[in-house]
C-alpha cells in the first residue's frame, strides 16, 4: 500500500489539491495529514472541509500547532505563528473549529508512528532539525516495539535520518522523487516537508510517499499555482510576508 504524507498545508488549498492530485497519480491509496491544516493562508475553511472529507473516506489526521491556535488564539498575537490565528479561528466554523480540537497528536499506522512535531511531549512542539533532536523523537518512540518510521512535519523540510550500527543518528537529504529503502532492521525518522509553505528556497509544494510493501520513501516536490496563492493572502488582509513566502519559498 501507497501512504502519502501530507503536512503543514497551512491553508493553501492550491497546493493541498496539487499534492492530493499528484499523490493519487502516483498510485496512494492513503492519506496521512500530519497537523498544521491552517495557519498563515487565506483559505482554511476549504482545507479544514476537504480534510473533513478526506478523514470521512479514511485519512489520517493529526493536530498541529496552528490547528490548536486556530481554535483557542493566543492572548498575545505578536509572534509569527499566532499572528494569523485569530483571523482563521473567525473564518473557521464552530464545527471546524471543534475538528481541528479533537484531533489526536499522534497515531500509529502500521510500522510508523505519524506526529506532527516530535514524539517526546508532541504537544510542546519541538522542531527537529537535526541528529540530536530526531534521536530524541525516535527514543520516545521506542516504548512501540513495532514502530521502525516515525513520521513528521512543523520544520518545513524534507529530511531523512536513520541509526547506523551505533547509538549516533545519521542525516540524509534526499532527491525528490528517487525511493529510498527505509527496512525494518533501522530505525527511521523523516520530516516530510510542507505542502503550503515550503521554506527551502523552492516554491513547489512537498509531501511524502511510504511505500508499506515495497518499504521505500520516496519525497516529491509539485508545481501548483503559487502566485494566486499569494494573491490570495494578500487579497485577504493577511501579512503581505506569508505570501512572499510562497513566492520565494522561504
Amino acid at each position: 500500500m501507497k501512504l502519502a504524507l501530507m503536512s503543514d498545508i497551512h491553508a493553501n488549498i492550491q497546493a493541498f489539491e496539487a499534492c492530493l492530485a499528484h499523490a493519487r497519480a502516483q498510485g496512494a491509496q492513503q492519506f496521512a495529514l500530519l497537523g498544521d491544516l491552517v495557519g498563515y493562508g487565506a483559505h482554511p475553511v476549504e482545507v479544514v472541509a476537504r480534510v473533513q472529507e478526506l478523514a470521512a473516506a479514511g485519512a489520517l489526521v493529526l493536530k498541529g500547532n496552528h490547528d490548536a491556535m486556530a481554535v483557542t488564539p493566543p492572548a498575545d498575537a505578536s509572534s509569527t505563528g499566532a499572528s494569523t490565528a485569530a483571523w482563521t479561528h473567525a473564518q473557521l466554523s464552530p464545527a471546524q473549529r471543534q475538528f481541528l480540537h479533537q484531533l489526536p497528536l499522534t497515531l500509529q499506522h502500521q510500522s510508523a508512528l505519524l506526529v506532527h512535531a516530535s514524539v517526546d511531549s508532541p504537544e510542546v512542539w519541538r522542531y527537529v532539525l537535526d541528529q540530536r533532536s530526531a534521536a530524541a523523537s525516535l527514543d520516545a518512540a521506542s516504548h512501540l516495539p513495532e514502530v521502525r518510521h516515525v513520521f513528521g512535519g512543523h520544520v518545513h523540510m524534507q529530511t531523512l535520518y536513520y541509526r547506523g550500527a551505533g547509538a549516533d543518528l545519521m542525516k540524509f537529504i534526499p532527491t525528490p522523487g528517487v525511493a529510498v529503502p527505509v527496512p525494518r532492521h533501522r530505525h527511521w525518522l523523516a520530516t516530510i516537508g510542507s505542502v503550503g509553505q515550503p521554506r527551502d528556497g523552492n516554491p513547489q509544494a512537498m509531501y511524502a510517499l511510504f511505500d508499506t510493501a515495497k518499504l521505500q520513501l520516496s519525497f516529491q516536490r509539485v508545481a501548483y499555482d503559487h502566485q494566486s496563492a499569494a494573491a490570495a493572502i494578500r487579497q485577504a488582509g493577511l501579512p503581505a510576508f506569508f505570501a512572499d513566502r510562497l513566492e520565494t519559498g522561504r
